[in-house]
């Protein structure tokens, strides 16, 4: 069976005009004008099973959103190829169009002044969807994520978190087989969030639903998501499983200690995280975890202890801060 997405060297390029400053620089623009060059995106290459459902990960502007946009066809690329379900996304043909939803978390694709169900009815037009599959479609959803209550409510007079539901009923609708997800837990409350996971996770066991999900919360990845792909600056340099990442990318543990009496000079076996009456919490590196943890059960004051990985969020944000060093190395 084909991958369900697959992108080759996919780049986009923007050109941006540089103007001059002054009276004197804008004449000049007149007739000579500078550009530059922007890579959202640089050789973007990867593939996607039917019913993967894979993490998307990147600091702000690293090119996620452009990706996506490319990969639902609302954007061109400046140069590779991509293919969703077997087609040619920026072809943006009807058949292509009826298969895929775009979940976009900061924007809004139900009609602000009118009530959630009418732009669900209107969606059932537009995607020709049987009033009685409709029916039964509407019926499961709102059900699940239970804003049964809701439907007949302006989306203006909803909730953050109701909102990005009756979102994800708009694109869960015409039962997609590939499923775009930018951010679509931003700004929620965490038991909105929980309800957003359970439901996606439900849905797309249920649909073999292939989706990419991009987020801030690692707590979305983690529990979603068993595939990871890191993009920064355009360029991808991760792409494997969900658990690779400590492995690859972790350089230090947390040993948390509580000693019988209060030992000193307990900085010497590393950064001191927390410190609490006689319990501590050292960030060592790895492979110095073994050394320093034999060096503290030597002193013979230790009550209980444990051995911690560094936390995902941390080694993400030290991934990324790497690759924006690297990046400025580069251009000295």
């Amino acid at each position: 069976m084909p991958a369900a997405i697959v992108a080759t060297n996919l780049s986009k390029v923007y050109r941006t005009y540089k103007k001059r400053s002054g009276l004197l620089g804008a004449l000049r623009g007149l007739f000579r004008r500078d550009f530059e060059e922007t890579r959202a995106a640089d050789r973007v290459s990867f593939s996607i099973e039917q019913g993967e459902f894979v993490g998307f990960l990147g600091p702000n502007g690293a090119g996620k959103t452009t990706v996506l946009k490319m990969l639902s066809g609302l954007l061109v690329p400046t140069s590779g190829t991509a293919s969703v379900l077997g087609f040619t996304p920026w072809e943006r043909k009807a058949e292509f169009k009826r298969q895929f939803s775009l979940v976009l978390g900061q924007k809004n694709s139900l009609w602000w002044d009118l009530p959630a169900r009418e732009s669900l009815e209107l969606n059932r037009t537009i995607y020709q969807i049987p009033p009685h599959t409709y029916e039964r479609t509407v019926g499961e959803l709102v059900e699940l994520l239970d804003v049964k209550d809701k439907l007949n409510v302006m989306v203006r007079e909803l909730s953050l978190g109701e909102r990005m539901k009756m979102e994800l009923i708009s694109a869960f609708l015409h039962q997609p087989k590939v499923l775009f997800l930018d951010e679509p837990t931003i700004g929620l409350d965490v038991v909105s969030q929980k309800n957003v996971r359970e439901f996606l996770r439900h849905h797309g066991e249920l649909r073999n639903t292939s989706m990419i999900l991009t987020s801030h919360y690692m707590q979305d990845i983690e529990e979603l998501c068993e595939r990871v792909i890191m993009i920064d600056h355009g360029r991808l340099f991760f792409d494997g499983a969900f658990s690779e990442i400590t492995g690859q990318f972790a350089k230090y543990k947390y040993l948390q200690f509580t000693f019988r009496v209060p030992t000193p000079n307990q900085g010497r076996w590393g950064e001191i995280v927390r410190q609490s009456g006689a319990s501590i919490t050292l960030r060592v590196q790895r492979e110095r975890v073994t050394e320093i943890c034999q060096d503290i059960l030597a002193t013979g004051n230790v009550q209980d202890f444990s051995v911690e990985e560094e936390p995902i969020e941390d080694i993400i944000r030290e991934i990324f801060e790497r690759e924006k060093n690297e990046e400025l190395e580069s251009k000295i």
